[in-house]
């Protein structure tokens, strides 16, 4: 699967010194430490899981991937050099219920809405990943790792006779729950409410995940040493990442909703078929938006959609704006007057950014590069511009190159 078109980024190493080390949330501990390879030269790693595309792209997927799109630059900056992959949740169940509620082939609705989110990407300059993988293309792959898991002892069938789906044992590593911190109770109830089936007779533990779904009439199935079928949610995450990034990666990232079950199941997983003590250094979650009140989700309809936006005379600049206002962790509610009141900011900074003025950092870079650097302190660097628009001063070309460099913000 082809990712979307390259993002034209400005090199920051003439305007500013060496950048500090980047500081990042990380879930499984609750704290903000230093995000980064063990030696200079190594490139860093990150991992940030992708639509299941039957809806997108709506300003909470946008806001996901704009925050890790700071990453990515900051280190770029940094003068690393990163390796990132997405995946594609190009079958799921989701998906094939939005295609039969439609009356559409589920492959076409899904290249339909990749599409568009790689339009969107394009259009909000979110730097793409090198590798942009569809579980459809890896599914050889992913049954063999559950083949493997098997094989362990850390996966087993249900004692079903008509569909003996392959279950992972969260008993295998000995530390489920570590990424996530949640209590039993928070997880079964997340389990029943984000695509688990706790309530599944024959599993030796309600919160074992699925790995491998028996083939079901009507439903696409690939034939593996498993048998016909297709992967599970969290093993295509696992082994996707494991493939193409390693045995540990740095940062694994997603919304908030993601970090039970998705991200404690992938990270058990991956841990399983290599025998790591931990699969991500970093495990890093954005807040959820709310729209008129309630969580923006799928299932509900409360959806803003960022094609949409466009669409009706939005700079994608002032989307970016508008969706790093708020502190990434944050949970806010998206108003229909944020994208005016981002375009104003916009305007505001652009005028300033006329002023021309000498190409070396002054103090306004350096304290947006401190910023940034502190968990991706957006409100904070927004201030730090907001300043310098009010009264700009002889650094504004260094000013230009770092907001478009750290913050994908062109203002010229």
């Amino acid at each position: 699967m082809h990712s979307w078109p390259t993002v034209e980024v400005p090199a920051l190493s003439a305007v500013t010194q060496p950048l500090p080390q980047l500081r990042l949330h990380d879930s499984a501990s609750d704290t903000v430490t230093p995000v980064s390879p063990p030696g200079p030269e190594e490139p860093a790693s990150m991992y940030v899981c992708g639509i299941t595309p039957y809806d997108a792209t709506h300003i909470g997927h946008a806001a996901t991937y704009v925050t890790f799109d700071l990453v990515n630059r900051y280190w770029r900056a940094s003068g690393r050099t990163v390796t990132y992959v997405q995946n594609v949740t190009d079958v799921d169940d989701p998906l094939l219920e939005r295609a039969e509620r439609d009356g559409v082939d589920w492959r076409d609705l899904a290249r339909e809405q990749t599409d568009l989110f790689r339009s969107d990407m394009t259009h909000l300059r979110v730097i793409p990943p090198e590798r942009y993988v569809g579980v459809v293309e890896e599914m050889d792959a992913v049954s063999a790792g559950v083949a493997r898991l098997l094989e362990s002892g850390a996966a087993y069938r249900v004692p079903d006779d008509e569909y003996p789906d392959v279950y992972f044992d969260i008993s295998t590593t000995g530390r489920f729950g570590y990424e996530s911190r949640y209590d039993r109770g928070t997880m079964l109830t997340y389990s029943a409410e984000r695509g688990g089936d706790p309530d599944r007779p024959g599993k030796r533990d309600p919160l074992d995940p699925l790995l491998w779904r028996c083939a079901r009439p009507g439903e696409p199935s690939w034939e593996s040493p498993l048998g016909a079928g297709r992967a599970g949610w969290h093993i295509e995450c696992a082994v996707i990442a494991g493939k193409l990034l390693g045995e540990r990666i740095d940062l694994q990232g997603g919304g908030s909703d993601l970090i039970f079950p998705h991200h404690e199941c992938s990270a058990a997983h991956a841990e399983a078929l290599t025998g790591a003590a931990r699969f991500a250094g970093h495990y890093t979650h954005t807040g959820m938006l709310a729209y008129q009140g309630t969580k923006m989700s799928k299932s509900l309809g409360n959806l803003v959609f960022v094609s949409r936006l466009i669409a009706s005379g939005v700079d994608p600049a002032a989307i970016r704006i508008a969706l790093l206002s708020f502190h990434y962790r944050t949970d806010r509610e998206w108003t229909d007057v944020m994208p005016a009141a981002a375009t104003e900011r916009l305007h505001r900074w652009r005028e300033a950014a006329r002023t021309t003025g000498q190409g070396t950092a002054g103090p306004t870079v350096d304290a947006l590069v401190a910023a940034l650097a502190d968990d991706l302190d957006t409100p904070t660097a927004f201030r730090v511009l907001d300043d310098w628009a009010a009264s700009p001063g002889d650094d504004s070309d260094a000013v230009v190159t770092a907001v478009d460099a750290l913050l994908g913000i062109p203002l010229r």
